[in-house]
């Protein structure tokens, strides 16, 4: 029973950090035009704030090819240069336009290993006003199944604000 409560109070407490996290995005971006730097504090005040998170950062769809993610502004160990729409768990959530929650990268169908420490992985595509993907977010962990519904709405929820989508 303790165990239960436990696990409440720190999906509570997590979903009141990105509450809060949202505002102080929102405050930190007021008036901010640019996407770079839009994305680089995202990726920044996101990685800092969750001890779980292992890589945070975009990748973006180059605008030359439509159907190619290439790294973006991010924080962690060197990550992949080029994604295709469809490949690892980055290219499956640019194809489907839907989240990646995955617990474990290893069990994932043509999954991607950037960084051999990474254990768990969520993937969400940034959309903008126009509806458009611009980019998708990835986050990693060296924890296994270190993200859950909660890091899904909280993440979400910063980068329609952020984006537009």
């Amino acid at each position: 029973m303790a165990e239960a409560f436990n696990d409440l109070t720190l999906s509570a407490d997590k979903a009141a950090r990105y509450a809060e996290l949202s505002a102080e995005v929102a405050s930190v971006l007021d008036g901010e035009p640019d996407l770079t730097a839009r994305m680089a504090t995202v990726a920044s005040m996101l990685a800092n704030s969750f001890e779980h998170y292992f890589w945070t950062g975009f990748y973006v769809v180059d605008p030359a090819k439509g159907d190619e993610l290439v790294v973006g502004p991010y924080q962690g160990t060197l990550g992949c240069l080029r994604i295709a729409f469809g490949r690892g768990v980055c290219g499956t959530a640019a194809a489907t336009r839907r989240t990646q929650l995955v617990e474990d990268v290893h069990a994932f169908p043509g999954h991607i290993a950037c960084d051999g420490r990474s254990q768990s992985e969520i993937v969400v595509p940034v959309l903008d006003g126009q509806g458009r993907l611009i980019a998708v977010f990835d986050v990693d962990s060296d924890r296994p199944a270190a993200f859950d519904a909660v890091d899904q709405a909280g993440i979400e929820r910063i980068l329609a604000e952020t984006f537009g989508g």
